[in-house]
């Protein structure tokens, strides 16, 4: 089962490769979407794919030093049309 999910990740979240390993990883991973910072120094993302793989994306980025994720909020979304994941400007 393929699912979307919209997350927002705060901490020490800019500034610290949070964005090159989220792409890296999801890209090994098979998912699609995209991540980009924000300017609340927050960093968004959209992923889809399998729900097991969408988590062992995010536990990968806890675990990436010096990325420290205090907070995450997200929330499913609609499917999307996507080949690739992706950093977004």
């Amino acid at each position: 089962m393929t699912v979307r999910k919209h997350i927002f990740f705060y901490g020490r979240v800019q500034g610290v490769g949070f964005r090159y390993h989220a792409t890296y990883k999801a890209r090994l991973l098979g998912l699609t979407g995209w991540v980009r910072n924000c300017s609340d120094e927050s960093v968004e993302m959209e992923v889809q794919g399998e729900p097991g793989k969408i988590d062992d994306l995010i536990l990968y980025l806890y675990g990436q030093r010096p990325i420290r994720i205090d907070e995450m909020k997200e929330e499913k979304t609609e499917l999307k049309k996507e080949n690739s994941f992706r950093e977004k400007w």
